[in-house]
């Protein structure tokens, strides 16, 4: 497997002298779509569907993009799935190495790792590749509590650009749940009016994006704990008058 090291090419000594134009990933294949994000009263939630498309084809249908990199930090991912996973799997390895050589062995002791140096991180190794013309395919949300104890809620993308705010969206979501989010997003919410909110704009992805499934997971970060649900599949409602009507001169409901 290549390795996400910040050496040259942003991959391994051993294959950055041998890599050619080929080797590069030109484009996304197997990819997923929307990442949504919230910031509430009692700390952060985020939300994905299960779906991976194999460009217009959907084709996987678990494929989880809500990741617990170190305890205490989420990270969600649209785009390519195997730089996702990739991803993911250098967080987990750097995650490791920090425990390894702590000076503590008592997690409560041990501050490395927090949602902002993640986050930081990130960045910098989406804008090495990003330089070296092999970018990582991806959008990513990164959730938790920074050092000071604060909740975070923070966006980077394929070429190392980066915010944060209190609602985030990646993909489709960034036109079309944006605005629902604006709209009844409070400071002062709760958990279940987070999740609520997450959950309606999931389903209207579901109705607007030929990428999205209605099969999704939530997951929050508090102080305390990082928690991802398991699947579950939202309902849905098709019974608008615009679905149920004939089309096209044809008798049933318009469909092929």
């Amino acid at each position: 497997m290549t390795s996400l090291s910040l050496a040259a090419g942003g991959v391994s000594n051993v294959r950055a002298a041998s890599l050619s134009a080929t080797d590069r990933t030109t484009r996304p294949i197997v990819t997923g779509t929307s990442v949504l994000g919230i910031k509430y009263a009692g700390g952060v939630m985020l939300a994905a569907d299960t779906l991976c498309s194999y460009g217009g084809m959907a084709k996987y249908k678990d494929a989880r993009r809500l990741v617990d990199v170190n305890g205490k930090t989420l990270i969600g991912g649209g785009g390519e799935y195997s730089d996702f996973t990739a991803v993911c799997e250098l967080l987990k390895r750097n995650a490791l190495e920090d425990k390894c050589t702590s000076d503590s062995l008592y997690d409560e002791d041990n501050t490395h790792g927090c949602a902002r140096e993640v986050w930081n991180y990130l960045r910098a190794v989406m804008y090495n590749r990003r330089n070296k013309m092999n970018p990582l395919w991806n959008e990513l949300l990164v959730a938790g509590y920074s050092s000071e104890g604060q909740p975070f809620l923070g966006y980077v993308d394929k070429i190392g650009t980066t915010y944060e705010d209190n609602i985030v969206a990646t993909g489709f979501g960034s036109y079309l749940a944006m605005p629902l989010m604006r709209e009844k997003y409070r400071p002062d919410m709760e958990e279940g009016e987070a999740r609520a909110l997450l959950e309606d704009c999931m389903r209207v992805l579901f109705y607007r994006d030929c990428r999205a499934l209605n099969r999704i997971q939530i997951a929050k970060a508090t102080p305390d704990e990082v928690l991802i649900s398991d699947p579950y599949e939202l309902e849905t409602n098709w019974d608008s008058a615009e679905y149920m009507k004939p089309k096209g001169q044809l008798d049933g409901d318009g469909g092929w």
